[in-house]
């Protein structure tokens, strides 16, 4: 697509997702927490305010949070990130508590419920579970709640079994990223907004290269948009890389995705009001 025309495709892009009625939001570990380890508090009140505000104009907004390890981390005084399955387990069951309880005083403050939804890779494996899902899904936006998902950590290890995230059965998620992306493709989101504490997709790692610049549009992740991805989260197990995959799964289920900076003030605010933020990849095929 020539520049003139993915501007004109991005402008558009924007004036649609500032619509859109049915959203997911996924929060990085960095967003939830402190460069210093400790819990962000202000940053996830003020998302708590925004997807609020999101749900009093009748949208539906699904958040899929991270951070569980890491405030358990936080919480049990280690002085750096996990290691070790177990270890990691324990930091998850110490860790979700205190995440959940942060979300759920928020939004009753607000005057909202919320609810908290753990998953396994089971859950997308087995048609009885994952139609249960969908269900459970679609009765809580109906009842104007407002669903946060995370991986259940404390019992599903696929993804902490080794310390490259690797294993031998094949993996449906192995981060929130790509959770976030099908969760997103399944309930029919009209768009998922990958919340980090970078702006966007760059052309190069703006940590190394002064010369990097933001990509504010992309027609969909390609090989030649993977080759800007660089590096992995020091707290979370995700990076750039998976963050694109995630916004691959979701345009190609008809959507759009955006990556954005969680630490950004106002951010969905200011997205949703259809500015210029981030970086918006356009859906790959129509929606059914």
């Amino acid at each position: 697509m020539k520049p003139a025309s993915l501007r004109a495709a991005g402008r558009a892009a924007r004036r649609k997702i500032a619509a859109a009625r049915r959203i997911v939001v996924k929060a990085g570990t960095n967003v939830v927490m402190r460069d210093d380890g400790a819990v962000a508090l202000g940053r996830l009140y003020g998302l708590v305010e925004s997807v609020a505000g999101l749900r009093k104009e009748g949208r539906d907004v699904l958040i899929v949070s991270s951070g569980a390890i890491g405030l358990g981390a936080q919480r049990l005084g280690l002085p750096a990130k996990p290691a070790g399955l177990a270890l990691k387990q324990a930091c998850a069951a110490v860790g979700q508590s205190r995440l959940m309880s942060i979300y759920e005083a928020g939004f009753e403050k607000l005057g909202f419920s919320s609810a908290q939804v753990l998953l396994t890779e089971d859950d997308f494996t087995s048609s009885v579970r994952f139609r249960n899902l969908q269900a459970t899904l679609a009765r809580l936006f109906s009842l104007g709640a407002i669903p946060i998902l995370n991986e259940n950590d404390t019992v599903s290890t696929i993804e902490l079994e080794s310390p490259d995230g690797g294993s031998r059965r094949a993996r449906i998620f192995g981060d929130n990223d790509r959770l976030s992306a099908l969760v997103m493709s399944h309930v029919k989101a009209d768009v998922l907004v990958i919340l980090s504490d970078v702006d966007g997709l760059f052309t190069g790692n703006p940590e190394r290269d002064r010369k990097a610049r933001l990509i504010p549009s992309v027609a969909g992740p390609t090989e030649d948009t993977v080759q800007f991805a660089d590096g992995e989260s020091a707290r979370g197990r995700g990076g750039m890389r998976t963050k694109l995959d995630a916004a691959r799964i979701a345009t190609e289920a008809g959507g759009y995705a955006v990556i954005a900076n969680g630490r950004t003030p106002h951010v969905l605010d200011r997205l949703f009001s259809g500015e210029e933020l981030g970086t918006v990849f356009f859906p790959r095929k129509a929606r059914r």
